[in-house]
């Protein structure tokens, strides 16, 4: 079974990993919700000032903080849940983790990797772009994003300490960065062995 291959174990111990690794990098809560250090943007400028430099010190708890929206919002409509993990399992089963040498058979049809790739493709633009699954997942997002940025624009960032990060951490999810490539890295011959 594809679970209990190799790759599938490296990619989520890396995934685990990575997310930890991220988590770790997360601000105090009670520092986002310090109700002291709130007070309204004199202008434009200065609202987008605010924001910047709050998505620098806090973005993991703003990335902790849209993931809950999203799943408060899948979880709340269980129909479109089960349509994502179907999708997901998908992806999984038929693609990523089924091992190269053995061809997917379906209906008496042997399917190359290429057809699977181009069925999975279209079958997930149409779930996300054609049903009711990608209104929900965007308007949780822009809601999300809403309240991201509302905090950040009101939240006063003179008491943050941004010199103490490091500058090689550039980017709203930076974090992500070396967790990407190391899981990519773990996936990459189960993936490239199939294009």
């Amino acid at each position: 079974p594809p679970i209990a291959t190799p790759a599938f174990r490296a990619f989520l111990s890396r995934f685990t990993s990575s997310i930890r690794q991220g988590l770790s990098q997360r601000r105090p809560w009670y520092e986002l919700i310090d109700r002291s250090a709130m007070a309204r943007p004199d202008n434009l400028t200065d609202a987008y000032s605010r924001i910047r430099k709050n998505l620098s010190y806090f973005k993991v708890n703003y990335i902790t903080l849209l993931v809950v929206v999203l799943a408060f919002s899948i979880l709340s409509h269980p129909l479109s849940l089960l349509v994502l993990l179907g999708l997901l399992a998908a992806w999984v089963f038929l693609y990523l983790f089924r091992p190269s040498d053995q061809p997917l058979v379906i209906f008496g049809r042997t399917f190359s990797d290429r057809e699977t790739l181009g069925a999975l493709v279209v079958l997930t633009v149409f779930v996300v772009f054609l049903t009711s699954v990608g209104s929900l997942l965007i308007s949780a997002l822009l809601v999300g994003v809403a309240i991201v940025c509302i905090h950040g624009a009101f939240r006063v960032p003179e008491d943050l300490f941004l010199d103490d990060q490091e500058p090689a951490s550039t980017g709203f999810l930076s974090f992500l960065g070396g967790a990407a490539s190391s899981a990519a890295a773990a996936a990459a011959p189960a993936v490239a062995s199939r294009v």
